[in-house]
């Protein structure tokens, strides 16, 4: 494909998915529990750069999502995707967890708190883009990141290439990043009778 028809591509979907999330129902984000421990890796992330771990200051309501704002995620999302190659810590860095920010590869979380870098300079409120915690419906854990907005909780995650929302995944969601506070953690109350089984 050329370059010309993969940006085409590109901002027809995201064109197509901004009408179809314009065109739904209503607004519907994640249900939020009370505060709640600490991914052990996001603690020693926090060591590490505790810039990205401090109160979260200036607007907290969720961001109003246009046609510029949900391009940028879906851009975000593929142009990481793209970039960035799947390892897991230990094939990187010989043990289990370690969060950080990924050059060439990276495991979930390294693809989550990139996203949340770019869309920060983007403009985006850290207060919209939260790490969250996943089960997978293997069982196993997994990372994605949460953009609040004002049509719901969306998620821009490496395993797929689409912005969904979150309603739309195969997740059971489990805790992410209060709002207010980039080092504190709440639970999710994820009470969806049925998950997606469409990936």
């Amino acid at each position: 494909m050329t370059t010309f028809k993969k940006k085409f591509s590109l901002i027809s979907a995201a064109t197509a998915g901004l009408l179809l999330v314009a065109g739904s129902a209503q607004a519907s984000p994640m249900q939020i529990g009370n505060l709640t421990s600490q991914p052990v890796g996001h603690y020693e992330f926090c060591q590490q750069v505790p810039l990205e771990c401090n109160p979260i200051t200036g607007k907290s309501a969720p961001g109003r999502l246009t046609q510029d704002t949900w391009r940028k995620m879906v851009q975000v999302n593929a142009t990481i995707n793209r970039a960035i190659a799947p390892r897991t810590d230990k094939e990187m860095w010989g043990i289990e967890e370690l969060w950080s920010y990924p050059l060439k590869y990276g495991d979930c979380e390294d693809y989550v708190l990139l996203k949340r870098y770019e869309l920060i300079k983007a403009g985006f409120s850290p207060s919209n883009l939260l790490i969250t915690v996943v089960l997978q419906p293997n069982g196993e854990g997994h990372a994605v990141l949460t953009v609040r907005t004002d049509k719901g909780d969306f998620i821009l995650d490496n395993l797929v290439g689409e912005v969904l929302d979150w309603r739309d995944t195969r997740y059971r969601y489990l805790k992410r990043q209060a709002s207010e506070h980039a080092g504190r953690w709440v639970s999710i109350i994820d009470e969806r009778t049925t998950v997606a089984h469409n990936f």
